[in-house]
């Protein structure tokens, strides 16, 4: 095969470890934690593994992150907005990795002095390298977020927007946006929806959301998979549960299934 030739490309921003019954794979990489937090300025380590049978080199580099609407991550410019990836500093920047071998990066922020308190959040990709001598061209990219928390006041505040029901074939998903007006990172996991007929009020179904997660000054979508068959003017009551500093947010919408 030529060596030109590009036998795969992974990109994981949310990475997990490999787990025991995984099959092994001749060029893998594993990073943990997959989610580093540092409150102020600080330093922590990233341990990463090359749990395939081919050794590899890999070059590290920050980059800015983001999320999209639907909570979709993907890698933003380092000057995006509330990037930490010029605060950052990573060490090693090329790290060559037997098979099976693990190693330590150094991760430290600096936060300057008039930071905007709350969260702001980067990645450190892990990039792999070819290896001369080899047949295939292979090439993995792994992503690492880390969230540094600029000192000062904290707020948490979300507010709930428009709602929607959408139709993909025969199903139906209610569709809710959220603002995160605060300045950090809000993970969305206990969020509930209740469902009831017009007008008679009748209970029809509590439906939970899917798990997301809201950046600081961005907006996101709350998503709730309906199996309610019946086609009918309904009234469903979303409630974002109080939390230490936040608290519960409700909003009742009037909706045709």
């Amino acid at each position: 095969m030529n060596r030109a030739a590009l036998f795969a490309i992974v990109l994981a921003l949310v990475p997990a470890s490999a787990g025991t019954s995984a099959p092994i794979r001749p060029l893998a990489l594993t990073a943990a934690p997959a989610r580093l937090v540092l409150v102020g300025s600080g330093a922590d380590t990233v341990r990463i593994r090359n749990p395939g049978t081919k050794r590899i080199a890999i070059d590290v580099a920050l980059a800015g992150f983001a999320l999209d609407l639907r909570g979709r991550p993907h890698i933003a410019g380092r000057g995006s907005a509330r990037s930490a990836a010029r605060w950052l500093r990573v060490r090693p920047r090329h790290v060559n990795l037997a098979p099976h071998a693990t190693a330590h990066l150094r991760v430290s922020a600096s936060v300057p002095r008039r930071a905007e308190p709350g969260d702001h959040d980067a990645l450190v990709l892990l990039s792999s390298r070819p290896l001369a001598g080899a047949r295939v061209l292979a090439r993995l990219r792994l992503g690492v977020v880390v969230v540094v928390r600029a000192p000062g006041t904290v707020v948490r505040r979300l507010e709930l927007g428009r709602a929607r029901v959408a139709r993909r074939g025969r199903e139906r998903t209610l569709e809710v946006a959220v603002v995160n007006a605060g300045n950090v990172t809000e993970r969305l996991l206990r969020v509930r929806a209740v469902v009831s007929s017009l007008p008679t009020r009748r209970h029809l179904a509590t439906v939970a959301a899917v798990a997301a997660e809201v950046r600081p000054h961005t907006r996101g979508l709350l998503e709730f998979r309906l199996r309610i068959r019946a086609h009918r003017s309904v009234t469903t009551r979303v409630v974002l549960p109080a939390e230490p500093g936040r608290p519960a947010v409700r909003r009742t919408y009037r909706l045709r299934l």
